[in-house]
């Protein structure tokens, strides 16, 4: 064993590739939560040094070989998926998950540059470079995988990322990933051994141009691979962010049932309780006669705020919107409904209560904030125009809203926990054949949603 050969590996072909997956590893980590002593875990990175330097050994003693090269690349993923594992408070199968990424996007990215390389060797660009060769190739391959790094982050793995904390693994897509990742490392092994036996001088210069079509065919087949991995994990996670939030939205169906008994229950009382205590007054003004008209028309304004209904012609929007407004009264809130409630007998009670209960919430969020008491105004329209049923609502807001997907991205600081409502609410409109949209005039947020009357006889009949 000649070991300036296996320095030789150890630094420029395993240490390199560690490096590599370690910068995407950490891109891909950046959002998971990190483990108990962390710092010390995270210097762990010195055990895989050491144990990178195994690798090397037997990187050249059996490196030459297909089967080698696959079992040692595989054995150093799976050291770094374990050192991942112990830095974050994460299951193995995450750690496994996110590694795949990373990887697929390491080995997508060197692909790249082996494709970007490639022509420029066919076009004989590198001639000139005479003892510089080795240093301008470090040079743009660092600079082209320090790009290729910072364009992946903002186009996937950050999109990815913002959703993999709280997603559930699916066993069988993380499988599917694995095994595509494995096919990958094997046509790698085999296309970097074979290739580099009739490449001519250095790597990716060869004599017959059939050799160098088919070494950028490898090439484009990897690039492929990997990005049919990150696919699969983009739409593992996409799925499994829509189940957690048919979920939640099920979950917050079912409590907006029983939310409306007791709020049904509630009013009741208190409007019987507050029609005994005018009854009662009323004689006891009238017997005793001390008391002054002001002083009685002020005690009977303030019992009717809870003596007073909404009738939309809907019994459980009348129970809601007169919840929402009595809230709206105790906060000095402006709050103006006009709803035609028997135009929504097709949506069930526990979606109607979901709808209207997240969509008069996020505007009661909105005004609470607003330092200019005049603006404390919720507008609540429901109208029927030709063959559409038209749901309007606006209020002011403050500061600035985004807008993803057609919905105003949450301003609160816990992105994974926020932001249903919205979501819940165009889920509820299309169940029902309905479609919403959200727009910002000024300082003002609308929100529109249409349904056709034909879907209304539908759900009807």
């Amino acid at each position: 064993m000649d070991f300036a050969a296996v320095l030789s590996d150890y630094a420029r072909v395993i240490l390199e590739f560690l490096l590599e997956l370690y910068v995407f590893c950490i891109l891909v980590t950046l959002r998971l939560g990190r483990a108990r002593f962390f710092p010390l875990k995270a210097a762990g990175v010195v055990a895989v040094a050491a144990v990178a330097f195994v690798a090397a050994i037997l990187y050249n003693l059996f490196g030459q070989t297909v089967l080698g090269r696959v079992l040692i690349y595989i054995a150093l993923f799976a050291v770094v998926t374990v050192h991942v594992r112990l830095c974050f408070a994460i299951e193995y199968r995450t750690s496994l998950f996110c590694c795949s990424l990373a990887y697929a996007v390491q080995n997508l990215t060197y692909k790249l540059f082996l494709i970007f390389w490639g022509i420029g060797e066919s076009f004989r660009l590198y001639d000139g470079w005479g003892n510089m060769f080795e240093l301008y190739y470090r040079l743009i391959y660092y600079a082209f995988f320090a790009a290729i790094a910072v364009a992946t982050y903002f186009l996937f793995i950050g999109p990815l990322t913002r959703r993999m904390e709280n997603s559930r693994i699916n066993y069988r897509m993380l499988i599917i990933s694995v095994v595509v990742l494995a096919v990958t490392i094997l046509l790698c092994s085999v296309e970097d051994i074979y290739f580099s036996r009739l490449s001519t001088q250095r790597e990716g210069r060869f004599d017959d141009y059939n050799y160098y079509v088919l070494w950028q065919t490898g090439n484009i087949f990897s690039v492929v691979c990997c990005a049919i991995v990150i696919l699969l994990i983009s739409k593992t996670i996409e799925q499994n962010n829509l189940e957690r939030e048919v979920e939640y939205l099920q979950y917050a169906i079912k409590q907006g049932k029983q939310q409306y008994e007791i709020s049904k229950d509630t009013i009741e009382m208190i409007n019987i309780k507050c029609h005994d205590i005018k009854y009662k007054l009323g004689e006891l003004f009238a017997a005793e006669g001390k008391i002054s008209s002001k002083a009685v028309d002020d005690l009977y304004k303030s019992i009717s705020i809870y003596d007073s209904k909404v009738e939309t012609g809907n019994e459980l929007l009348d129970v809601l919107l007169t919840e929402k407004s009595l809230y709206c009264e105790q906060n000095k809130i402006k709050f103006s409904c006009m709803v035609e409630g028997k135009k929504l007998s097709f949506i069930e009670s526990g979606d109607l209560y979901c709808l209207f209960g997240n969509i008069i919430d996020n505007a009661l969020e909105a005004v609470k904030q607003l330092p200019d008491k005049d603006k404390r105004i919720i507008n609540l329209v429901i109208k029927t125009k030709n063959d559409l049923l038209i749901l309007q609502e606006e209020n002011y807001f403050k500061g600035k809203l985004d807008f993803r997907d057609g919905l105003p991205v949450t301003t609160k600081e816990d992105k994974n926990y926020h932001g249903f409502g919205s979501r819940s609410i165009r889920m509820i409109a299309r169940k029902y054949g309905g479609e919403l949209t959200t727009f910002v005039t000024g300082d003002v947020f609308h929100l529109n949603i249409l349904f056709s009357s034909g879907v209304q006889k539908l759900q009807n009949e």
